[in-house]
């Protein structure tokens, strides 16, 4: 798969680390790429459901293009949900949902993390997918 140039530039930094606690650090620093979501307009329809953590997304359409907004109450999660905004935000709808969830494991992210951590990032990405279908 072709990747969008910001992703491709980001799997390829995380490949170059071969140590996996290096490679949590990285993930750590991802938070700050987190398009903030206000804690106040957290609510059942913004909860990623299988999530170990408080964490919810809203995805928004900018000028045609997809915006994530998140917020967790574990910087890990805030972490993946940065790598997730860089996958996607700025992105035609069309363009977004060709993305795959393999990306994550080609940065070698998901043998870094415990399956719970794997499995919340899956409901994550799929809960984001199916917002943005429905603003398609």
């Amino acid at each position: 798969m072709t990747y969008p140039a910001d992703l491709a530039e980001l799997i390829e930094e995380f490949q170059e680390v071969e140590d996996k606690m290096e490679r949590l650090e990285m993930v750590f620093d991802m938070a700050d790429e987190v398009i903030p979501f206000p804690a106040d307009q957290w609510s059942a329809i913004s909860k990623v459901q299988g999530c170990q953590s408080e964490a919810h997304v809203k995805v928004e359409l900018q000028d045609g293009k997809v915006l994530l907004l998140s917020g967790a109450d574990a910087k890990l999660v805030q972490g993946l949900m940065g790598i997730l905004s860089i996958a996607i935000n700025g992105s035609a709808p069309a363009q977004a949902l060709l993305l795959s969830p393999d990306f994550v494991e080609e940065m070698g992210i998901l043998n870094s993390l415990s399956p719970s951590r794997s499995n919340g990032f899956r409901n994550m990405f799929d809960k984001v997918m199916k917002e943005i279908r429905v603003l398609e």
